[in-house]
This record gives C-alpha cells, structure tokens and sequence, in this order.
C-alpha cells in the first residue's frame, strides 16, 4: 500500500433489494461502468443483490472490489423502515395482512441491510468482512438528485426529483451549483405523484413499476374526460403544484393493491383484468391522468424557477421518465433547458450514489462537459469480434462479416426494403431505453411497421408506440423540437410539412381505430395525437448508428429510423450476443447485425430448442 497517496480514487455505488438493481463505477469522478443486473441474469426488473452488475464494472475498470475506497448505498434502509411502522400505527388496524407480510422480511432481510451487504460483497470479492472498503449510505432522493445533476452539463440549475417514495419523500427540489446539492423543500409520503401515477396503472390493468410506460403510451387514444373527477375526489392540487392526495381511495400505503373499493366505484368499475382487451374507458382514464401528472409538474416547476431564478432544470426519479411531460415541460415551461438522467428510476441511483460521495463526501470539484458526463448513457458491456465470432460458429451460425464502408448502406437497404433488424453495436445502455447499442430498428416511413413489429417481433399491444431515433443536426427538420434529446426522454410534434391531415372521416374515428391512419410521413414513430418520443443520435456518442443513419437518409431521403428495444415481451434488453442470438431465432425478425457481423435469418440453422419466450419470461 505504498503507493496509496497514488491509487485512483474509485467509488462504486449499489441499487437493491426493491426494484431494478443496478451498480456504477466513479473513479476519480469519472463515470467509468453502470448496469443493471436484469441484464445479466435475465430476470426483468430484478432486485436482487447485483452481483453480476458490479462483476461487470469491476472488470471493465480492471479493478479488483479490494481496490475500491468506498461503497454507497443509494437510500438509508432504517429511515424506510421507521416509515414503514409509522404508517401501520397510523392507518392501524387497517393493513394488518400487509404487515405480517412486509414486516419478516424487513426483520430478517432488509433492516440489518449492512450486515447482508457486507456479507455478498465479501463472497463477491473473495475478501473478510473487515478487509472491505468503507460502506455507506446516502438518502433516496439524495442519490436521485446528484444522478440528474452532477453528470448535467449545467453549472447550476434546480433540480426536480418525482418517483414513488424513497425513505419519506415522493417529490423534492435541490439547488445545484458547482459541487454542491443543497436541498430546497419535499412532499413526502403517502403523497405521491408516482403512485398516484401507479394507482392508475394498476386500474387500467398494466404491472406497476413497469407497465406506467404503457399508461402513457395508451393517453393519446383517449379523451381527458375524468379530469374533473380526479381533481374533486383523489387530489388537491395548490397553485404552487403542491398536493395532497385523498387517501380513503387508495390502498398503497398498507394493503396489497393499489386501489380499493371506494375507488373503483368512483370509476364504476373493478380494474381491468391484466391480458383482457383494452377498452376506450382505458384510454380516456389514461389520458386524464396523464393530464393531471404535467399539470402538476409544470405547476412544480413554475413555482421552482420562480423561488430559485434559475433558468435550468434537471430531472429525476420515475415519473421523469414520462417523456410526454416532459415534452411539455420544455415547451410550456419556465426553463430555457432541461436534462433528465437516462437512468432516472432507481438504478439510476447507484450512479447517483457514487457521484454523491465523490462531490459531496470527498467535495472533490465537478468538470462540467458541453454535452454530459454519462458518455451517451453507453455505460455496459461490449463484445470483441472474437467473442461474437466464436460464439456465431458455436451455433452453426450462417453470417458475414462486412466493413461499416459497405455495411452500413447494405444495411440502409435491407431497412428500406421493410425489413426488420436486431441491432447489436458497442457498449450497452444504462437505463431502461435502448439507445442504438441494443436496438430493434426498421423503416419508419413504413404504414405497417409500428404493427408488425408489435406482434411479430415484440409480441406485444398493438397500440404501444415506437420512437424514431434521428440524426441530430436534422431534427428541427422534422419535429417541433430544438434541443438535442439523446435519451428519448422527449415528447415533440412532428413538423407540419411531415404531417398527413386526417379526412372529415377520419376525425371521426376514436380509440384503436385511429391506429392505422397515417399521420405523417414517417407513420410508424408518429402517435395519433402529431407526437413523437425521439432520440437525436449524436456522432461523438454513437457514430456507428448516426453513420447508418446517414446512409438511410442518403438512399430515402429520411435521416430517421425506428427504434425500440433488443427483447421480446417481459424480457430484460439483450446483453449478450448469445442473448441477441436468441431473441433473433424465437421471433420475426428479418436480419442481425453483431457489431460487423450481418445475419440473415433465412440462411439459420433451424431453431432447435425448447425456449419458448412466453414460458421463459413474466409478460410485463
């Protein structure tokens, strides 16, 4: 150790043991590594101990665990739990089957959470328990907000953090400036806009902390026609965006479910059974709580810029994930910018959890970069030609292997010819976007695109909508937006002159039916409502992708591309090349491409083996 004035100071941060695990690795404040460990053992959402996740940083720094100075936390287990207690003595005796199940655990796992810690990082790291770095913890929203500030490229800005609940708080608001987080004011729990977001979730019969995304995704469909009802019944909402929730609706804070029986009458109706057919109810209940969500955040965020004056905005936390309101926010908003971290839910405060030590614990100074600190969120593994080539002759696999030069216009054909393309390319996404590492891609000037890959390749809602991922310089072009959105954590219209005005017909048309109408003139990435969730693709972070990019607009004259997830239904992002592979074989897609290896899938040995996906994955 005599060289420990010289070591790098390397800061590895943990997510466990609720949802969505995940670690990240700070060395010497840069952001070296972060993944979540559903990727690894193929299990969505997983909350186990991310073993596998911190193995993979490990490695991609070539540390050992023994070389790590500190280990984070990202939320403080013993305040959750005090919470937990008040909240039962509170609503006592309601919930008594809530808390004989909750309270074992909490007593046998997740209150001596130092000691289980200790205990896997120990086995991880083949040391003793004594010989361990220091462990520490930091809050929840604590974690949440240095993820959305520190790696921002703002020298100062406020900071909005809105997700389910950590310890106590559900939405809270920093000021960051330079090194330094300095918390303003919080809501705390059982007052929440992400459960409230959940609540609704759970009604219109989507898997919480997972299926909010196709909440949002079902909202254009419908019509706002229960706003009213939500705001007399379920919240309270101040002009400052503050709220309170009517809790005798909701059954969160100790039962079992979500909702409850007054609730459900209130909507004249018991939730909607999960697989069972969506109905127009569905969709106008999703559009007006869709409604009700950013009007309280451009509220919140009004009253923000107005306490702190300050111009910038970043975001975090689950509900920041709901790019619709965030769109709006940028659009309608006091702020002149915006960034979300890509991360924002909980993995995303293991990343947070490291960089809170190293600028706050350590006060070791913040370099703020032009675009971000996180690298275009391409934080996972990558694989060598070798490793993919070995592993392609394993299995009998027919492919070539083709330089980008003739790769990627080959490639823009095979996309203009409708053809569906599993994209595996550089180092893996951090968060729960696909970004053009471990992406699905086809033409999105295609009218049929959006359906045929919902059922043939994702196996999934034919209403749920794809994101176009278009080259950065051209997006003012084609949408209503001016600021970069590299993330696709942005809601924008399309550009008029893209647009398709709708017949007298047409308009006529409600729910579903509106799905198979163009819209514009790239179809399969428009919502019915003018809308796109897009992703500027950026040489400096990807220029393999941006390179595909512009050989497809040089052949069609569009410089977009579908883009969406490396999975089939209910299963993690691909990591692997095995796991591409496989995703390749057990559905319709059309050709893949590992890193400069194209495959095409009629040249395959057949499919031999007994994996079903529907048999191997819960369907989110």
């Amino acid at each position: 150790m005599s060289n420990a004035q010289n070591r790098p100071i390397a800061i590895l941060g943990i997510s466990a043991y609720y949802h969505d695990s995940a670690a990240a690795l700070v060395v010497d404040g840069q952001i070296i590594a972060a993944a979540q460990e559903e990727r690894f053992t193929r299990k969505k959402h997983d909350p186990d101990f991310p073993a596998e996740a911190i193995r993979y940083c490990l490695q991609e720094a070539q540390l050992q665990l023994s070389d790590i100075i500190h280990v984070c936390f990202y939320d403080k287990p013993l305040i959750k739990f005090e919470r937990l207690i008040e909240t039962y003595l509170a609503y006592a005796p309601a919930g008594f089957l809530s808390f004989v199940k909750a309270i074992p655990v909490w007593l046998k796992e997740k209150l001596y959470l130092k000691k289980t810690l200790r205990r896997e990082l120990a086995a991880l790291g083949k040391m003793k328990e004594n010989e361990l770095p220091p462990l520490m913890f930091t809050e929840h929203h604590q974690s949440h907000a240095a993820s959305a500030f520190f790696p921002s490229p703002f020298e100062k800005a406020a900071v909005m953090c809105l997700d389910g609940v950590g310890e106590w708080a559900t939405s809270s608001v920093w000021l960051g400036e330079g090194n330094k987080l300095t918390p303003q004011w919080d809501i705390n729990f059982p007052h929440s806009l992400g459960l409230l977001y959940s609540a609704f979730t759970y009604y219109t019969g989507f898997k919480v902390n997972s299926g909010e995304y196709k909440l949002m995704g079902l909202a254009p469909y419908g019509s706002p026609k229960y706003v009213d009802l939500i705001l007399d019944n379920l919240i309270d909402i101040k002009d400052d965006g503050s709220f309170r929730l009517d809790m005798s609706y909701f059954n969160y804070a100790t039962g079992l479910t979500m909702t409850n029986e007054k609730f459900h009458r209130l909507f004249n109706g018991e939730p909607r059974a999960r697989e069972s057919e969506v109905s127009q109810k569905e969709m106008d209940i999703a559009r007006s709580i869709q409604v009700v969500t950013e009007d309280i955040v451009l509220k919140l965020a009004r009253s923000v810029q107005k306490e702190l004056g300050v111009d910038k905005l970043c975001l975090a936390g689950g509900v920041a994930l709901n790019c619709v309101s965030n769109g709006r926010l940028l659009r309608e908003g006091p702020f002149s910018e915006i960034w979300v971290q890509p991360a924002a839910g909980d993995a995303g405060g293991a990343l947070g959890a490291a960089l809170a030590i190293w600028h706050q614990y350590l006060d070791k100074p913040r370099t703020v970069l032009p675009g971000d600190s996180m690298k275009g969120s391409y934080l996972g593994p990558r694989f060598s030609d070798k490793e993919i080539k070995t592993y392609l002759d394993s299995v009998g696999a027919k492919y070539q292997r083709i330089d980008d030069a003739e790769l990627m216009p080959k490639l823009a054909q095979v996309m203009a010819d409708e053809n569906v393309v599993g994209w595996f390319a550089g180092r893996m996404e951090f968060g729960p976007r696909a970004l053009g590492g471990r992406s699905i891609i086809g033409d999105p000037r295609s009218a049929k695109m959006q359906s045929v890959m919902n059922l043939k390749i994702k196996y999934r809602e034919s209403f749920r909508p794809f994101a176009p991922a278009i080259k950065a310089d051209k997006v003012g072009e084609w949408f209503q937006h001016k600021a970069v959105s590299p993330y696709m954590l942005m809601v924008a219209p399309v550009a008029e002159d893209k647009r398709i005005p709708m017949t007298a017909e047409q308009e006529k048309l409600f729910g579903i039916a509106k799905l198979n109408v163009p819209r514009s003139q790239i179809p399969a990435v428009t919502h019915v409502d003018y809308s796109a969730r897009i992703q500027t693709v950026h040489p400096e972070t990807n220029p393999r992708f941006y390179h595909l990019l512009d050989e497809f607009e040089k052949l069609t004259g569009c410089p977009v591309s579908i883009n969406t997830s490396f999975n089939v239904r209910g299963e993690p992002i691909v990591n692997t090349p095995e796991d591409a592979f496989r995703c390749f074989m057990r559905c319709e897609m059309d050709y893949l491409v590992l890193e400069n290896f194209l495959l095409a899938k009629p040249d395959q040995p057949v499919w031999e083996r007994n994996d079903n996906w529907q048999n191997e994955f819960e369907l989110d």
